[in-house]
């Protein structure tokens, strides 16, 4: 109860001061007192940082397409022209010297000597001399022989997109008519005019525009001269000139415009000079694509003043990878016939009273291309005529001269064929044939002195990067010969095998072996001389650079 009381009481206290309290306030003024430092700042922004992740591997094989040309360069078959008496001893290997001397010796009394030189900037600017030596004396009497010549070629390439081109040749070869009959004749060759001596001195200069111009012109004129003699005072001079010019119509169209003209001057010791000029323009057409390509014109010419008008129709029609193409033309030409040529074809030649030049007229078919990357073929068949064809014949008292005989006209079915294998330049394999089926002669009885069918074939290996190989197959089918007594027989044919190695010592020093007719056949490309057996040479090369 008490507890009660207590409770009551100290309520009733505590609503007394609550209230009083209350009374104070309510008779005081109200304010409001605001103190503040505040100031406002931006939250330091949040960099987000990146964590690149690597792509996933791509294990796909790209397939990529390439369309790469075939490197092979095809060139119309001609024959190879073949001397004799001639070592064809040449550089057995194809090394990156610029300046070089060859030396060697060999059986029959065989010195040889070989020097090249070349100079340039590798711009377009360079001379080259090359000068050579051989010499040869067989087991036959009177069977000997000696070539001796020089050349300098140079290149010069001006700022106004030309390029100057210009060379200086000079040659002397001696030989002796050996093949007399009876070969029991006592001759000296001094003075029984066995030996004959041929000296030539030529010079040749052009230019041509680089590019074409701005119109879409080309040119390329030259000037060929040379003087020729030998030492009977037999003279030739011979001048040259050639004005190639060509103008494009567009990408696949143009012209061409081409002016031959060919001058010789003639004179034997004992008679007057003869003149034999040759004109001839070339104006035609071409149309080229990349399948097709057509060369359309005519070929005016003047032979010593006779006017002929001769065909210059060319075709071919092959697949985009030039992997075979379709070639067919008429065309008509000149070759020209001159002391020179008929001295360079047979050096045992008697010196000719007249000079007339060979017309030829022919019609042709063909086929060439490629199998892959590295095999290459080519195969032509046409029919020919010749007018005023040059044969040549032993003279009709010992025969160790040979006549120049014109047979006016002759015709001729030509068959010819190349195969050639390609790897880079490490190896190389080419076989060729050509054959002739000579009829319809007018005036002789045979085609004396020129060679049916003939089968070339070469091999160049390089093995190693300091060793070379090569060899080389001349063969051919004998040709009618005319004896001394007018009487004609068909020659027996020729197999001349050579070969030759390179390799090096030291990087200024090479080895070199050449062995020339392996199998020793005594065969006769004219009638009454036979060649030299086997003969082997061997020697030095000495290389001024080490590249």
């Amino acid at each position: 109860m008490m507890i009660q009381v207590r409770k009551t009481i100290f309520s009733l206290l505590a609503i007394l001061a609550a209230t009083q309290v209350d009374a104070q306030e309510n008779g005081k003024q109200k304010t409001i007192d605001i103190t503040s430092t505040f100031k406002p700042v931006l939250r330091e922004a949040v960099k987000i940082n990146f964590s690149a992740a690597p792509p996933p591997a791509d294990t796909t094989k790209p397939r990529l397409t390439y369309n790469i040309p075939n490197q092979n360069l095809y060139f119309m078959y001609q024959p190879v022209s073949l001397k004799p008496m001639a070592l064809q001893v040449d550089s057995a290997g194809r090394w990156d010297n610029s300046n070089f001397v060859k030396l060697g010796f060999g059986n029959f009394q065989t010195p040889f000597v070989q020097a090249g030189f070349t100079f340039g900037d590798g711009s377009g600017n360079a001379l080259s001399i090359l000068a050579d030596h051989v010499a040869s004396k067989g087991k036959l009497p009177f069977q000997q022989y000696s070539q001796t010549g020089l050349k300098l070629n140079g290149t010069k390439r001006t700022i106004g997109n030309q390029e100057w081109n210009g060379g200086v040749k000079l040659q002397s070869d001696q030989y002796y008519r050996y093949g007399f009959e009876p070969n029991t004749l006592v001759l000296d060759k001094e003075q029984d005019s066995l030996r004959v001596r041929y000296q030539t001195i030529g010079a040749e200069i052009g230019f041509r525009n680089i590019e074409p111009t701005t119109y879409g012109i080309s040119y390329h004129p030259q000037l060929k001269i040379s003087a020729f003699n030998d030492n009977y005072k037999n003279a030739e001079s011979n001048a040259i000139l050639n004005l190639p010019i060509q103008k494009g119509l567009g990408e696949k169209v143009g012209i061409d415009l081409s002016f031959t003209a060919d001058l010789t001057r003639y004179k034997r010791h004992d008679s007057v000079a003869i003149n034999n000029n040759l004109f001839y323009l070339s104006p035609s057409i071409f149309y080229k694509t990349e399948n097709v390509r057509v060369n359309a014109g005519i070929r005016p010419s003047w032979d010593n003043g006779d006017f002929k008008l001769l065909p210059n129709i060319e075709l071919e029609v092959g697949t985009s990878d030039k992997e075979f193409t379709v070639q067919a033309g008429w065309t008509g030409y000149f070759r020209k016939t001159t002391f020179e040529s008929l001295a360079n074809f047979n050096p045992w030649i008697k010196r000719p009273d007249s000079l007339l030049n060979t017309r030829i007229g022919e019609i042709y078919g063909g086929i060439k291309g490629t199998l892959g990357s590295h095999f290459a073929y080519g195969a032509k068949l046409g029919v020919m005529q010749f007018t005023n064809a040059a044969l040549l014949a032993n003279d009709t008292v010992t025969g160790r001269t040979f006549d120049y005989i014109n047979e006016t006209r002759m015709k001729a079915l030509n068959l010819a064929g190349e195969l050639s294998y390609t790897q880079g330049e490490a190896f190389y394999v080419k076989a060729g044939l050509n054959m002739y089926r000579y009829t319809g002669l007018k005036t002789q009885d045979q085609a004396w002195g020129l060679i049916p069918t003939e089968l070339t074939g070469s091999i160049r290996w390089q093995p190693l990067k300091d060793l070379f190989l090569k060899a080389d197959l001349f063969a051919w089918e004998g040709a009618n010969a005319r004896r001394k007594d007018l009487s004609d027989f068909k020659q027996s044919g020729a197999f001349d095998l050579n070969a030759g190695v390179e390799f090096r010592i030291t990087k200024a020093l090479n080895l070199w072996l050449q062995m020339n007719n392996i199998l020793n056949n005594k065969y006769q490309r004219w009638n009454q001389y036979e060649v030299l057996g086997f003969n082997v040479l061997g020697g030095v090369v000495f290389r001024f650079d080490t590249k």
